[in-house]
């Protein structure tokens, strides 16, 4: 009976399994599905067009051609997409617009993560008086809606891109508010905050370290929501004309001129209507998108 040489065998090594960021399989899980992927896709199109528009638009998006207005679409090579009542190029200014869609929800949802995060995360850790004072506040703007206070703060201020998407913020910001303020009440009387606090750690480090990155997920999806009602809000203002003001082009301010030339130029609306609803729901569906993203992760 021969004893075999364990010697001989080349030794074993075992490899632990491989650690994946959290963050990685959370977007494996929302590229996954096709539609997540079809509407991330195109707000990244949107942002490279406005990055890109000086590049891309074949005319300044001013530049009249008074010659050929009212040029329906695929009419003429020189202008694919027609021309408004002044002669100017429908997709330059389309192409233009985008930068004014783009950075609107930026500064309007800035403004909100800003106030409703930083107030939602002292009123969930403070509790007490200083929880009922932030909420009753946040309940006073939450009763005003979006549109009267940016109307408020036009008027105050002035007409003007920032200042209406600086009021549409601050309509914002108790949903922000209330997302947080409810998680760091939950995450509060967890065990590690009481022994981060006892082992010599600050409230802002543990409030930053630890409660904070546990609000991450709602925040994600009351962000990509957050977008659309911004976009929605820009393009509503700039058709009244209190957003951003003319001759810079806007869907909004583009969808107001073919209101008013409706029966010349009734094709004028589909462009920045199309492309309003095309944005719109991209946002949404990206956010059910990363509700369901989360939802999956916390199952498994």
């Amino acid at each position: 009976m021969t004893i075999p040489d364990v010697t001989s065998r080349a030794a074993v090594t075992v490899q632990p399994p491989a650690v994946r960021s959290p963050m990685r399989v959370f977007g494996r899980r929302l590229l996954r599905s096709k539609v997540n992927l079809a509407c991330l896709a195109f707000v990244l199109l949107i942002v490279v067009c406005a990055i890109l528009a000086p590049v891309l638009a074949p005319y300044d998006p001013n530049l009249q051609h008074l010659s050929s207005r009212y040029l329906p679409p695929l009419r003429s090579t020189q202008f694919i997409l027609g021309t408004d009542d002044l002669g100017r190029d429908v997709l330059s200014r389309a192409l233009y617009a985008s930068r004014v869609s783009v950075t609107a929800p930026l500064i309007s949802v800035g403004v909100a993560l800003a106030a409703g995060v930083s107030f939602g995360l002292v009123a969930g850790f403070a509790g007490g008086r200083v929880d009922w004072l932030l909420s009753r506040l946040a309940d006073a703007f939450n009763s005003i809606p979006a549109l009267v206070l940016a109307l408020a703060v036009i008027a105050v201020l002035g007409p003007g891109l920032v200042n209406a998407m600086l009021a549409i913020g601050l309509a914002s910001a108790p949903r922000l508010f209330r997302v947080v303020r409810g998680a760091s009440l939950a995450v509060r009387e967890e065990t590690y905050i009481e022994a981060s606090i006892v082992v010599g750690c600050s409230r802002l480090r543990t409030v930053l370290v630890h409660v904070l990155p546990n609000v991450r997920s709602p925040l994600l999806v009351q962000t990509s929501l957050l977008m659309s009602l911004s976009l929605l809000a820009e393009a509503a203002l700039s058709f009244l004309g209190l957003g951003i003001q003319p001759p810079a082009p806007s869907w909004g301010a583009m969808l107001r001129t073919a209101f008013e030339q409706q029966f010349l130029g009734p094709w004028l609306v589909v462009v920045p209507g199309l492309l309003i609803m095309l944005m719109v729901l991209s946002f949404n569906l990206l956010g059910d998108g990363i509700r369901d993203a989360i939802g999956r992760e916390r199952r498994s």
